[in-house]
């Protein structure tokens, strides 16, 4: 079995019309009209989104008072509780037909979280899982957030991973409905502006994370990966 894996940078997008790329190319996915895998990686706008698992609690603002500062806000079908992207932030949605890997939702988890992992330590970072959490990890704090939607074995949302965000986004909200939770960055760990050191772009992060997914699978079902 061959999967092959196409690499699209959409630069900076608007959310909502990401989200309706995502769900046109998922059924061209699924009924044969894309033959291979995709991986759209994107920088949004300021958004609030919310998934099917979003508490009340983890909103400790109402909507209109998210809208006022700047932030679109969007119920979505992915897993998960409110998180918030925008500006400075690498986000990611493969589009996989899993049918052509393994037909396991927590198997394709741990390899979004390997393949972060991956390209994180290409970066110069350490992070890990957190057992019971899904997601990314450095130093106690969480670096990068994941909420995916599968239909038919087809899949859509995916990560997002912090590079050099105004991490005061998150204070509005109960990011990933994780009490006490500390976000971070790709840069405030790598020490920001005071680095005397190669900082990554955001380029360079999807670059890195490109490179690592499509090895992910591979290492587990045999298949023959390749970026293009």
């Amino acid at each position: 079995m061959t999967a092959l894996l196409d690499v699209i940078d959409l630069g900076r997008r608007d959310y909502l019309d990401t989200l309706a790329l995502q769900r046109d190319l998922r059924l061209a996915r699924l009924d044969g009209r894309e033959p291979r895998d995709l991986l759209l990686l994107v920088e949004h706008e300021p958004v609030y989104t919310l998934g099917r698992g979003t508490r009340a609690s983890s909103l400790p603002l109402p909507v209109a008072a998210l809208e006022a500062r700047g932030a679109t806000v969007a119920e979505v079908e992915r897993g998960g509780d409110v998180t918030w992207h925008g500006p400075g932030q690498l986000v990611g949605y493969p589009i996989l037909d899993l049918r052509q890997h393994r037909e396991d939702l927590h198997w394709y988890l741990r390899q979004l979280e390997r393949a972060l992992i991956g390209a994180l330590v290409e970066l110069g970072l350490e992070a890990t899982p957190d057992p019971g959490r899904t997601g990314v990890w450095t130093g106690g704090r969480k670096i990068a957030s994941i909420g995916i939607h599968v239909k038919q074995w087809v899949t859509l949302h995916g990560f997002a991973l912090n590079v050099a965000p105004d991490l005061a986004w998150f204070d509005a909200i109960v990011p990933c409905g994780i009490s006490g939770v500390e976000m971070t960055s790709v840069a405030r760990e790598l020490g920001g502006d005071q680095a005397t050191w190669w900082q990554p772009t955001r380029d360079d992060v999807g670059a890195a994370f490109g490179a690592a997914f499509a090895l992910a699978p591979a290492a587990r079902d045999g298949a023959t990966s390749g970026a293009a």
